[in-house]
């Protein structure tokens, strides 16, 4: 279920966003007070939140998450418990997770591990696991140690168990990337088994073209060689749109451009999980922006949200948007901010 911030400077800015917003016709909103919010949720309710002339969320309920490691630094110091208390009051619904142990603040069992997450209403929704390290039989790793990975995100109680690690092990070629999704299924198939969905998150490189076959994109030979039923996608919208800027041409400069929201729309029952991450365009570094706080940039999310909510959610919610940053200048304030920003986004109109 949707929580309200428990912060009050939190709420006192979303309220005061709304007055402002309002007052200029703008679409950011605030959350409900009252007896009402504690029925609407502070992330609206698709098809309604029509009221008050505010528009309707375009953030889906309950489903606002962030992946830890943009908070490894106060995993590793403070522990996970500080932790969750403050992405409870931030409103957070879900957490993913980058590794299971909290460095200095000392060890604890996945048992306790679930039972903060929980005593925080916070829902733990997936995990990033390394592909392979073929030159380590002990690895923790997919291709090293499937049967591992997945009995801890068994006990965790995980519905996604996944990697952030490129389909990169054989190469870069059609073949190459042709045995990748077979291990992908073969994970996928394991992961099915015991009530889980594997997925794959990318970053630009997926966007490649073959070695071999120029004229291929690497990341539809994932799409076209992976099992549907068992081979999930992370769309991480930042590195997507870095891929977008990179990888709109193809190596002999002939143009080939893309939409990251496209292969969403058009594929939409395979992303579960998607990453919010924000970049402040920038046509003279190598990917084309660069890496901001969610709501400082130049990506649309209120577009993005909104387009693939109309498209999908016609009567069931199933995507997960987890907020991340690979190196914020204050992991807190970052998980603060992007929240803060989420919930406040609007449809600038009612209706479909």
């Amino acid at each position: 279920m949707s929580r309200t911030p428990k912060d009050p400077e939190l709420a006192r800015r979303l309220s005061r966003r709304n007055v402002l917003g309002v007052a200029a016709g703008a679409t950011a909103a605030t959350l409900l007070s009252g007896a009402a919010a504690q029925a609407a949720g502070p992330h609206g309710s698709h098809g309604q939140g029509h009221g008050h002339g505010k528009g309707r969320a375009v953030l889906p309920p309950g489903r606002l998450g962030i992946q830890l490691y943009s908070l490894r630094d106060k995993v590793s110091t403070l522990g996970f418990a500080p932790v969750f208390a403050e992405l409870e009051k931030y409103g957070y619904d879900e957490i993913e997770f980058a590794g299971y142990t909290q460095g200095s603040a000392g060890p604890l069992t996945l048992a306790r591990l679930k039972r903060l997450a929980k005593d925080h209403g916070l829902t733990p929704i997936g995990s990033h696991v390394n592909y392979y390290d073929d030159n380590n039989p002990d690895a923790y790793s997919f291709a090293q140690n499937l049967t591992k990975v997945l009995d801890e995100a068994e006990a965790l109680g995980l519905k996604h168990i996944g990697t952030a690690s490129g389909p990169f092990r054989y190469g870069s070629t059609v073949d190459g990337w042709k045995r990748a999704a077979e291990d992908f299924n073969t994970y996928g198939a394991a992961a099915r088994k015991r009530g889980m969905k594997f997925y794959q998150h990318n970053h630009a490189e997926e966007f490649s073209f073959a070695t071999d076959k120029p004229g291929v994109r690497l990341y539809d030979v994932l799409l076209a060689e992976t099992d549907p039923d068992l081979v999930y996608l992370e769309m991480d919208i930042y590195w997507a749109f870095c891929a977008q800027f990179r990888f709109g041409k193809r190596v002999d400069g002939t143009p080939a451009p893309f939409n990251p929201i496209d292969y969403v729309l058009k594929h939409p029952d395979r992303y579960p999980l998607f990453h919010v991450k924000d970049g402040t365009r920038d046509d003279s570094v190598r990917d084309g922006y660069r890496m901001t706080d969610v709501g400082d940039g130049d990506i649309d999310y209120k577009n993005f949200l909104s387009r693939v909510t109309a498209r999908t959610h016609r009567g069931r919610t199933y995507h997960h948007w987890q907020t991340e940053h690979d190196n914020p200048v204050e992991s807190l304030a970052f998980a603060r901010k992007s929240s803060e920003h989420l919930h406040s986004l609007r449809e600038s109109r009612c209706g479909d």
